[in-house]
């Protein structure tokens, strides 16, 4: 939303991936970054050049433990070591593997690859919804992986029917 007032957010788009008692995770799925590329990543793990790289932008999933690689993907794939469904067509891998599996082409038919993630403490996201910092809504296939990057934070808002015009700072209570 508008006020939220910290520039890492602004114009963001998360995936909550988990959320319980203990707190929150989500990933940040509109904001490439441009100075890592899987060629990169998959040099710097040791692991051969991937033949389709290009295909696979590397994405700043959040501020938090930025080094830490996480990968949000259809869900006909899964890791053998561990990965977690997000909605039944989505899942998030977080181990060496889907890299791996990614840099040889037997990973899963659609991925984002993440560093870091958006990671909230108990209370803290309810908090922050309840002050209007962060809009809620649906997040479709298309949305996640069909829709262009610089595209999504608007796509999202339409998808509830929302026009970005007529967001407003100010939180109202009826």
């Amino acid at each position: 939303m508008p006020e939220m007032g910290d520039d890492r957010f602004a114009r963001s788009v998360i995936l909550l991936c988990a959320h319980s008692e203990e707190g929150a995770m989500g990933l940040m799925i509109n904001l490439p970054t441009d100075d890592v590329s899987l060629r990169d990543l998959s040099a710097q793990l040791g692991l051969e050049e991937p033949s389709d790289a290009d295909n696979c932008p590397i994405h700043s999933g959040g501020p938090v433990e930025t080094e830490r690689g996480f990968v949000l993907h259809s869900s006909e794939y899964s890791s053998a070591i561990s990965t977690m469904p997000v909605t039944p067509d989505v899942s998030l891998t977080g181990t060496l593997d889907v890299i791996e599996d990614l840099v040889e082409g037997t990973g899963p038919d659609i991925a984002l690859v993440m560093l870091g993630y958006c990671g909230w403490g108990p209370g803290q996201l309810e908090g922050e919804i309840a002050q209007n910092a962060w809009l809620v809504g649906e997040a479709p296939m298309k949305l996640i992986f069909g829709t262009p990057d610089a595209r999504k934070w608007e796509a999202a808002l339409a998808n509830e029917k929302i026009s970005a015009l007529s967001l407003s700072s100010v939180a109202g209570h009826a």
